[in-house]
């Protein structure tokens, strides 16, 4: 499958599953959704390997139409803030999810192929204390990985205006 263009929709749910399953059913004919302030909640309990008790399996809701990417927590109070659902009719162009790169639980970021080309999506929750800001800041006075992102950011934003208001 080829494409020529993405349509993208974006939407801050503010932890709030009814909005999140509204717009996984409403917008299915979206290629991609990236969502802020996802609702984490409990799956599943599984056994632990350290503890009698079993442990709580946390994640984001599932739909069967969408395949999701975010970053697994590290504790029970520091979920990922930014999550991505991209149609199941692309799974062809094999989505891969860069945390060796970019590794904040408000930037996430994904690449697939078409056409023989890579291309990039990212997906940035802008807080009030400016978090993915800052660490962009100190990935640009730190490291080179931010010339990088900074040039994805850019791609994402231009390709969102080209993409997100498609007839």
């Amino acid at each position: 499958m080829i494409f020529e263009k993405l349509r993208i929709f974006s939407q801050n749910i503010w932890k709030n599953n009814f909005i999140i399953n509204t717009i996984l059913e409403v917008y299915a004919d979206f290629d991609i959704i990236f969502i802020q302030k996802p609702s984490w909640h409990l799956i599943h309990f599984v056994p632990s390997n350290l503890s009698i008790k079993d442990e709580s399996l946390m994640g984001i809701i599932s739909h069967p139409n969408w395949l999701i990417f975010a970053k697994l927590s590290t504790s029970s109070g520091d979920h990922t803030r930014v999550a991505m659902f991209i149609n199941i009719r692309l799974s062809s162009f094999h989505f891969s999810f860069h945390k060796d790169i970019i590794d904040h639980k408000d930037i996430l970021l994904v690449s697939f192929f078409n056409k023989g080309v890579m291309y990039w999506l990212m997906n940035v929750y802008s807080n009030s204390s400016h978090t993915a800001i800052k660490y962009f800041s100190w990935l640009w006075q730190e490291t080179s990985i931010f010339v990088i992102a900074y040039e994805i950011l850019l791609l994402t934003i231009i390709s969102l205006s080209a993409m997100i208001f498609l007839p």
